[in-house]
């Protein structure tokens, strides 16, 4: 079988792969090329921009065929991604908190993900590897948790759509995130150090980066909702306008960028170290980054006012 590590580090090729396959997306909307010639040419074409819009991107990217178009799932289905996230990463943090402080063992299945990828090859202690995953699966359920609330009594969704591909993606998305995580701990490894013993310089740090990015990304969402409401809180509109304040008076997509640090902040908490976690956050950045040059391209053809300092994605660089 695989040597130990070795599938660890396809875990994180695997990673590396998605970041290469968006950051390859972003070259090739920021190059623009025309479409070839003839009805192959365009449907390719087509079809491209299909799989990297979603909602108010997708206007005016050219018409599908009827049965393209049939592909289509309401935006608003974003929320199920925090469901699915709430449920699983919720029941992967139940199973290492057992672990970790009742002394109980994870399923059976967790210990043969881990048996495959060389987790319990290890002979001696590595350090805080559980208390670090179990405090990264803490926040990455607590951000889920936040975004559900969000979709749920915060954003105002209109009718925009998401391609099944991409809703597909996302649901998926969740799971493997969450189970990347458990993944960086080995089965076997018990430190038998208490809590406050554990606690390390980089957990206070990244914590702290957690919490300024997600209060950010709360208030830039609370900005976009609030667009389309009354000063009672009644939705009054559908319509897109150009956002201001907070983070919005330097790039167009702050939440975004709130999305990029979120991710920073956990590979802080990791121990800084975690190369397969920061291929999480490579992933991360170009998904973020194309999403950001859509949405600044969309705000920039539709408002002849757009403030023209402002960034698509990160203050001041890009």
């Amino acid at each position: 079988r695989s040597g130990p590590g070795e599938m660890l580090a396809a875990l994180a090729v695997a990673w590396s792969l998605l970041a290469a396959a968006f950051l390859a997306a972003l070259l090739l909307l920021r190059r623009s090329p025309a479409p070839r010639p003839g009805r192959a040419g365009l449907v390719i074409s087509g079809l491209f921009q299909d799989l990297i819009r979603y909602g108010k991107t997708k206007r005016g990217c050219g018409q599908l065929p009827g049965w393209l178009r049939l592909l289509q799932v309401p935006k608003r289905w974003f929320t199920h991604f925090y469901v699915v996230s709430v449920l699983w990463n919720g029941f992967l943090l139940i199973c290492l908190f057992r672990a970790e402080f009742l002394g109980k063992s994870l399923p059976s299945w967790i210990q043969d993900m881990h048996h495959a990828l060389g987790r319990d090859s290890q002979s001696k202690d590595t350090g805080n590897e559980h208390f670090s995953a179990l405090l990264v699966l803490l926040l990455l359920w607590l951000h889920s948790c936040r975004r559900l609330a969000e979709c749920l009594w915060t954003s105002v969704f209109s009718s925009g759509v998401i391609h099944i591909v991409q809703y597909c993606f996302g649901l998926g998305y969740y799971i493997a995130v969450g189970s990347t995580v458990l993944c960086q701990v080995p089965t076997n490894v018990r430190n038998g150090k208490k809590l406050s013993v554990q606690i390390c310089w980089y957990h206070i740090i990244g914590v702290m980066m957690y919490i300024w990015a997600s209060l950010h990304q709360h208030r830039c969402f609370a900005i976009l909702a609030n667009l389309r409401k009354s000063r009672s809180g009644k939705v009054v509109s559908l319509s897109h306008s150009v956002p201001f304040g907070d983070w919005f008076e330097s790039v167009s997509c702050p939440h975004y960028f709130a999305e990029l640090l979120i991710y920073v902040s956990m590979a802080i908490t990791l121990g800084i170290h975690n190369v397969t976690w920061w291929c999480v956050v490579m992933y991360v950045l170009f998904n973020q980054a194309l999403a950001a040059v859509l949405c600044h391209e969309f705000y920039q053809k539709n408002f002849s006012s757009y403030p023209k300092h402002r960034k698509a994605f990160i203050p001041l660089v890009f």
